[in-house]
């Protein structure tokens, strides 16, 4: 997915930061490096840094203390827009990032869960990459009577946020079904597993703030790289 439609900067470190802090890469009480220090490290501006250091206290995931520094507050209930992003890299974290393959308007398939009232479907095919890495590939279906049309133009990184700006359609709630499957032979050559292997898969159903399901999403996992995590507080 090109630049322009990439979370800004600043938001892609505080989430990246959050899953971080999630992951127990970062724990509670425990001091940033100074912020020119950080800013460097990550390859950004202390201007986007204090940014994102902004938005995790807003969060309550930071606490700020003048003269002192930034102290991690781990919390599970923070607000993120990979909240329901389930996938981390081995040794945790790492920051979700889309490649879009293809979206196109077809019927649903008979194989996937009931969803939806439309006989159609949007079908969007992503190479999701962790920190670079590519680590997913899925293949998301959302219901065609949400849009008439979606075009590579209109999507965001984060198809979510995309769905509430745009849409008018807040994923509330979904249920994962975690199993195997073959690799489809659409994946790219960039996907680490080849068409036709078993690989872990997650099937999603997710659920609109009306109750409605309106979307069903598929997502094969390369474990050699990542694995899918839930956390229950």
């Amino acid at each position: 997915m090109s630049d322009r439609h990439a979370l800004p900067l600043h938001v892609q470190i505080s989430e990246m930061l959050i899953r971080d802090i999630h992951a127990g890469r970062l724990t509670d009480g425990e001091r940033l490096p100074p912020e020119r220090t950080f800013a460097e490290n990550l390859g950004i501006s202390v201007g986007t840094l204090r940014k994102a250091l902004g938005d995790l206290s807003d969060k309550g995931m930071l606490e700020r203390v003048q003269g002192s520094g930034n102290y991690v507050r781990a919390k599970t209930d923070a607000k993120s827009v990979y909240a329901f992003f389930r996938v981390e890299l081995l040794e945790g974290g790492g920051l979700p990032t889309a490649e879009l393959l293809s979206v196109e308007r077809v019927t649903k398939p008979d194989d996937l869960p009931q969803f939806g009232q439309s006989a159609e479907a949007h079908r969007i095919r992503r190479l999701r990459r962790l920190g670079g890495q590519p680590a997913v590939l899925e293949e998301i279906w959302l219901d065609g009577g949400y849009a008439g049309r979606v075009v590579a133009d209109d999507l965001s990184e984060s198809l979510y946020l995309f769905y509430r700006e745009t849409l008018g359609l807040w994923i509330t709630r979904a249920e994962d079904r975690v199993g195997l499957a073959a690799v489809p032979d659409w994946a790219p050559d960039a996907f680490g597993p080849r068409p036709g292997d078993t690989a872990m898969m997650a099937t999603r159903i997710s659920w609109a703030q009306d109750g409605a399901r309106a979307e069903v999403s598929r997502n094969w996992v390369d474990t050699d790289l990542a694995r899918y995590v839930a956390r229950i507080a």
